[in-house]
């Protein structure tokens, strides 16, 4: 059968019913069998429960020890109490049950409690044609469906490049984004240009000074890009050097500000990173929202006038102390904004706003939680403030501090320009975004084992290659008879149970905002297939017929080469056929 536009290995004929059917086990589905053991024991009162336990709240764990079957689970403990019983007599009251469920071969008792179950081989290996065929759209879910969700991140001033703390929110923001989205979640990205204030007015300055041959003001903008930008903007306009000084610094900033802000979007598109909102603080004055925003905290009773100040009581929910809104001289502060665009966000219709912000932004949770309060809203539902830490980059033992162009920063483009969009993303998703970072460019690019990303995308790439090869052999194993109980080897079972745990690290690492638990299941699942490929032979040698196994085992190699592929892309990771 012919798949237009598709490549031959990635075209799909599922072969038999009983890959058709798409039955599998994950540890989701597990769940499922035990909370149906449950159900049949209270059934036939043999187990007294008040209230069964949700799907959710039943915890299927692998077991390290290979002894202890496929999965385990610790729910008879968690029974014992409300049914009145042991722990070890509940658990061989639902074993029964759960050997009884469909898929399932054995379930034992352990320890003080435990459960070990061991899966049915065509069950286990079913897995294989379900994720096949599910392609893209394995491991998402619908666990975040019907929540909107905003995520802020980046909003850098439009005065300068984007150094290293904005460079690790772009990725782990845009993967955070991703897996919100793949659990479910309606998730708008956005990014607030700081178009308003001081900031503005000293970019300006600086780039006037340095078009006519000038030292930057003491408290302007410093930097090579400075004179590149302004040499640009001249370039462009000429005019710009016959304006007086006090008209030429407002023109020299507002082109100045289109041409930074244009530079930051292509290099974020560069890197993989998109916004669907491009917010100006600018617009948040110019169409009144500031003023719908006061509207709303006064409707709260928490603002108050002091000294001809208007203030809001943040103290009331926690902040350290009250934060001016208009100073005396009817001057708006930046807090004004900050509690105007929350008002805003909500007034958008999002359940839950996302704040990433840099490391020297702790004391804003406090009072962005207050604003959250103040408005009406559950500071502890509908935002969320998440702080990154700094990040080092080495290179040789030495720390890298100077960019080409930037002055006293490394820039987004000089981490790509050294190591590459992929390294860059992987590196700074793969650990907690609250835990400082440092980055070894030496190991970041070299093409070994001990270089996460190529340990990873190898083994993408490596799966490729054995489906290629099979091509090349005229073996068409989407259209041959799939059994999937010959894939009984232990090495088998192991890739299938980490293939299995993807969609349950997505909707984990979604609820948790940290998409560095993906990062870290492909580099277990790029594990289990070198184990797997290293113990049992896919293809046959030249004196060798193709096998019932031979299909079973190039089916399981296209499931990991799908999971691994779709875990990259909720990092906004390439996976790439050849390496």
């Amino acid at each position: 059968m012919a798949c237009p536009g598709q490549p031959a290995d990635r075209c799909l004929i599922l072969p038999t019913e009983s890959a058709t059917r798409l039955a599998r086990m994950t540890p989701e589905d597990v769940a499922e069998v035990v909370h149906a053991a449950i159900a049949s024991a209270v059934a036939a009162q043999e187990l007294a429960l008040a209230q069964s336990p949700p799907v959710s709240d039943i915890v299927i764990e692998r077991p390290r020890n290979e002894a202890h079957g496929d999965y385990a689970t610790n729910i008879a403990m968690r029974l014992a109490r409300p049914a009145g019983r042991p722990p070890r007599e509940v658990a061989a009251i639902l074993a029964s049950h759960v050997a009884a469920q469909p898929g399932i071969q054995s379930a034992e008792v352990a320890g003080p409690g435990f459960l070990n179950i061991v899966l049915d081989a065509a069950a286990a290996g079913e897995l294989a044609a379900a994720v096949v065929a599910a392609g893209d759209a394995y491991g998402a879910s619908d666990a975040l469906a019907g929540v909107r969700i905003n995520v802020e991140f980046i909003s850098a001033n439009p005065t300068g490049p984007l150094h290293l703390g904005h460079t690790r929110w772009a990725a782990v923001g845009d993967a955070l984004a991703r897996v919100l989205a793949a659990a479910g979640a309606e998730v708008v990205r956005e990014f607030y240009i700081n178009d308003r204030g001081v900031q503005m007015d000293r970019f300006g300055e600086s780039l006037f000074a340095a078009a006519h041959g000038r030292p930057a003001p003491p408290d302007g903008y410093h930097g090579g890009y400075i004179v590149d930008v302004a040499a640009a903007l001249v370039a462009g306009d000429p005019a710009l050097l016959e304006l007086a000084e006090p008209e030429a610094i407002p023109a020299f900033r507002e082109a100045g500000y289109a041409h930074q802000l244009a530079a930051q979007q292509a290099v974020l598109a560069l890197f993989g990173t998109h916004f669907d909102v491009w917010y100006s603080e600018r617009s948040l004055h110019d169409r009144g929202a500031v003023d719908r925003g006061f509207a709303a905290l006064a409707a709260g009773g928490h603002m108050f006038t002091q000294d001809g100040a208007t203030w809001l009581r943040t103290s009331d929910f926690g902040d350290d102390k009250d934060r001016v809104l208009v100073k005396s001289d009817g001057e708006l502060t930046y807090f004004a904004s900050d509690s105007a665009y929350y008002v805003d966000k909500r007034a958008r219709g999002f359940d839950i706003c996302i704040y990433l912000l840099g490391a020297d932004h702790h004391g804003y949770v406090g009072r962005l939680k207050a604003i959250a309060a103040c408005a009406g809203d559950d500071p502890e539902t509908n935002i969320e403030v998440l702080i990154g830490q700094l990040v080092k980059i080495y290179r040789g033992g030495v720390e890298v501090r100077l960019s080409k162009r930037a002055g006293d920063i490394v820039t987004l483009e000089d981490l790509v320009d050294e190591v590459g969009v992929d390294a860059a993303r992987y590196s700074l998703i793969r650990y907690p975004a609250d835990s400082p970072l440092t980055l070894d460019l030496e190991v970041l690019v070299a093409r070994t084992n001990d270089n996460p990303v190529f340990y990873v995308q190898y083994a993408h790439a490596r799966i490729s290659s054995v489906l290629r090869h099979a091509a090349d052999l005229q073996i068409d194993w989407r259209s041959a008879e799939f059994q999937p109980s010959a894939l009984s080897h232990p090495r088998e079972k192991d890739l299938l149970g980490v293939i299995g745990a993807l969609p349950g690290i997505i909707a984990g690492a979604a609820e948790l905002r940290e998409p560095h638990r993906v990062a870290r299941y492909l580099e277990e699942l790029a594990n289990a297939y070198h184990k797997f490929y290293d113990s049992c032979r896919v293809l046959p040698r030249s004196d060798e017929s193709v096998t019932t196994q031979t299909i079973a085992r190039l089916w399981l190699c296209a499931a990991a080469r799908q999971t691994l592929a779709n875990g990259l892309g909720v990092l906004g990771v390439s996976a790439p056929e050849r390496m």
